[in-house]
């Protein structure tokens, strides 16, 4: 399996366990302390909390964006697929396949042959279907599988144009007979498209709704487009995932991104929609109708409170595209795509701040993809043309920081072990971009992804056959709650040492105060088959807490996606344990935060796997083993708010001392946990993680903790020491 394969496998988020060694035991427990005591010093701080430190990412990525935020019901809607009644022999290349997506599909009603494609005259993009006329019977198409809920209206139109007499039926559809459906005529059809509005109420609860198009009489009809979305949709969107991820208060979304982006022509993305042309996403082999563009994807920043971080396509785009769109969304209407904007109905710029060049250039996966030498090239073109289309943009360098992990061939056997060797080489991505488009960028990015129940050994990788695939360099390793719980914090460990490496090197980076973002991160803790559980919430604790020590330079994130944090259904929506350990953090560790020193009696223990790969020197985490704690003073002081993750399955307790500031002896406690480290949220069902808020009245020490468990204190100042 190939590094790219392995990358995208995870991206779709679809389990791939590589068949490895036997499995090495990590699960010998450390020491520690008898009483533990934890130290914060208020006097010692950090670079505050900036608004971007709990962001999200998404992409169009199959049908993501359509099942989880938009409210549009059908499929291919604007018919880029033929219609007929044989099933694909299996999900080709461009079957609109994305796995375990499958997009659902229009089929005939009446002969197949009475269904034809229209290639000369289309409505939008290369076809539109044509059905020939019966008097008696009726002919069409039909989607089955919609979801429907009684009592909820829905509303749509449907763009038609046929032989003048003949009349067309609409029809919602959720149970056998006359009485479970509901038709709508439309009659007066012509030569020339027209747009015909309908409602429906549904009058039961279903999961197999059909929407049938059919028509009766002489000649033939045509359909351009057709739309069918619940009539409390809010801009397109829909209203019970809006109302959640609104709640996270994550400062900014990444979109659009991802490999998607390096083939999307973001001038097919903008203006009406039902004249936007579908198109094969030739990354994740999927159909993708436009409907959610430019303009969309501002509207959905509004409706959930967060700014836009919009990458440009530097794949198969160019830097005049590039330029482009910065003048579309942020130029005045006196310039030419600022008054096409207001045209679309966006009268004012969208004051787009931050911008990405690329999506992992870096990447053999990656449309487009070119050497570094000539990228760096194509960065400095796309900052020229960008910053003269707007002076005042951020840009951001699609970097990535070489590991063990990426290399391949001869390089993995001389160097795995010697990372130093790779420094200034064309892997040296990063590096690259520091050197050669230095003055065009004011961060950098970096993604990572992890996976638990692994370990990369670094000498079995340098002993591989050359053309052996990155893969073969894993162990399959046990782990317990905890090592589960730090591992991928541990990746963040590594990020920032090697961006100290890098401020090292080029100086300049911290003399010009440029920042990193990881703007795409995510952890595959065995979530693909059980779905988020509080044991992947314990993860993101911790990664939550190794992210904060690092905001001197570590200044934005984006979580991959943003929808990861909910469970939903075609229906209703529940924030899982990866959205409530968000909303926690964001809750209380909010912009302006600072980060104040915390020390304590028991260090992480040593790694008990070599050094190198994904091992760091040291353990991430704080030294309050086996508690992972990170500490902040609210802005203006008020509050010491203090996080404390306990990935254990037994009751911890601490010792907590105080110095710079006074606290109260009581506080508050927002703690979530769960019965088990199984326990989630799903749709329908009660809830099995919660965040429960307990008053202390008394927080002298120790300090109870919780088992698998994620709390945040809250202290009130009662005065600053000077």
């Amino acid at each position: 399996m190939t590094l790219e394969k392995t990358r995208i496998a995870l991206l779709a988020v679809a389990a791939m366990w590589i068949p490895c060694a036997a499995a090495v035991s990590q699960n010998v427990v450390p020491s520690v302390p008898e009483q533990l005591t934890v130290n914060i010093d208020a006097t010692e701080t950090a670079a505050p909390l900036s608004k971007y430190e709990f962001g999200m990412f998404i992409e169009h990525i199959g049908p993501l964006i359509y099942r989880s935020l938009w409210s549009e019901m059908l499929d291919d809607r604007k018919f880029y697929f033929p219609i007929t009644s044989a099933q694909p022999a299996a999900q080709g290349h461009r079957e609109g396949g994305f796995p375990g997506t499958q997009l659902r599909r229009w089929s005939p009603i009446g002969p197949d042959a009475e269904v034809a494609m229209d290639r000369d005259h289309p409505f939008v993009g290369d076809q539109s279907p044509r059905i020939a006329l019966d008097s008696s019977t009726p002919h069409g198409i039909q989607q089955s599988g919609l979801a429907l809920q009684r009592g909820k209206h829905y509303v749509g139109h449907i763009w038609l144009r046929g032989t003048p007499g003949s009349t067309v039926k609409v029809a919602l559809i959720w149970g056998a007979g006359s009485a479970n459906r509901e038709t709508v005529s439309l009659t007066k059809l012509t030569k020339a498209y027209q747009k015909f509005p309908f409602t429906f109420a549904a009058k039961a609860d279903t999961s197999d709704a059909t929407f049938e198009i059919t028509g009766t009489g002489s000649g033939d009809f045509h359909i351009g487009a057709v739309s069918l979305m619940p009539a409390d949709n809010i801009d397109g969107f829909r209203p019970d995932t809006i109302a959640l991820l609104r709640q996270l208060h994550s400062g900014f979304w990444r979109l659009p991104g991802g490999n998607f982006l390096s083939d999307w022509n973001w001038y097919d993305g903008i203006g009406d929609r039902d004249r936007r042309p579908p198109m094969f996403d030739y990354a994740w082999n999927a159909m993708q109708s436009n409907d959610v563009g430019l303009d969309e994807f501002m509207t959905l920043c509004k409706l959930i409170g967060v700014e836009p971080y919009i990458t440009v396509n530097a794949g198969f785009g160019d830097a005049h595209s590039a330029g482009e769109e910065v003048e579309y969304m942020n130029g005045s209407i006196h310039t030419r795509l600022g008054a096409e904007r207001a045209r679309n109905g966006h009268p004012e710029p969208y004051h787009i701040k931050y911008w990405d060049i690329g999506n992992e250039p870096y990447g053999v996966w990656q449309l487009g993809r070119t050497d570094l030498k000539y990228y760096v090239l194509k960065h400095n073109e796309f900052a020229a043309a960008m910053r003269k289309a707007d002076p005042s943009i951020t840009l951001l360098a699609s970097g990535n920081m070489p590991e063990p992990m990426d290399l391949t061939g001869e390089m993995r056997a001389q160097d795995v072990d010697h990372m130093k060797a790779v420094e200034g080489t064309p892997e040296d991505w990063t590096g690259g971009e520091i050197e050669h488009c230095w003055g065009n960028f004011s961060g950098i990015t970096q993604h990572w992804y992890a996976r638990s129940g692994q370990r990369f050994d670094v000498e079995k990788a340098k002993h591989l056959p050359l053309d052996a695939p990155t893969e073969a360099g894993y162990d399959k390793v046990d782990q317990t709650p905890l090592q589960y719980a730090r591992y991928p914090a541990n990746i963040v460990q590594l990020k920032a040492q090697e961006w100290n490496g890098y401020e090292q090197r080029f100086p300049d980076l911290v003399k010009k105060n440029i920042f990193l973002s990881i703007d795409e991160y995510a952890y595959f803790g065995g979530s693909f088959t059980r779905g988020p559980d509080l044991k992947l919430a314990l993860a993101y604790g911790m990664i939550f807490n190794e992210m904060l020590r690092h905001t001197n330079f570590l200044r934005m994130s984006a979580h991959t996606m943003g929808v990861s944090t909910i469970d939903y259904t075609p229906t209703s929506a529940v924030f899982n344990s990866t959205g409530l350990a968000f909303k926690l953090y964001g809750d209380h560790f909010v912009p302006g935060s600072i980060p104040v020193a915390l020390s304590g009696n028991s260090p992480q223990p040593a790694p008990r796997n070599p050094v190198g790969g994904d091992q760091p020197e040291t353990n991430s985490g704080s030294p309050t083993y086996p508690l992972d704690m990170f500490a902040a003073l609210t802005p203006g002081h008020k509050f010491l708010t203090l996080a404390v993750v306990n990935a254990t399955e037994s009751e911890q307790k601490f010792s907590l001392h105080v110095t710079g500031v006074r606290v109260e002896g009581s506080a508050t406690l927002w703690q979530m946990t769960g019965t088990n480290l199984d326990a989630k949220n799903r749709v329908g069902q009660a809830p099995q993680v919660n965040i429960k808020r307990i008053e202390i009245e008394d927080a002298s020490p120790p300090i109870s903790v919780a088992p698998i468990s994620v709390n945040i204190y809250q202290f009130q100042v009662a005065q600053r020491v000077q």
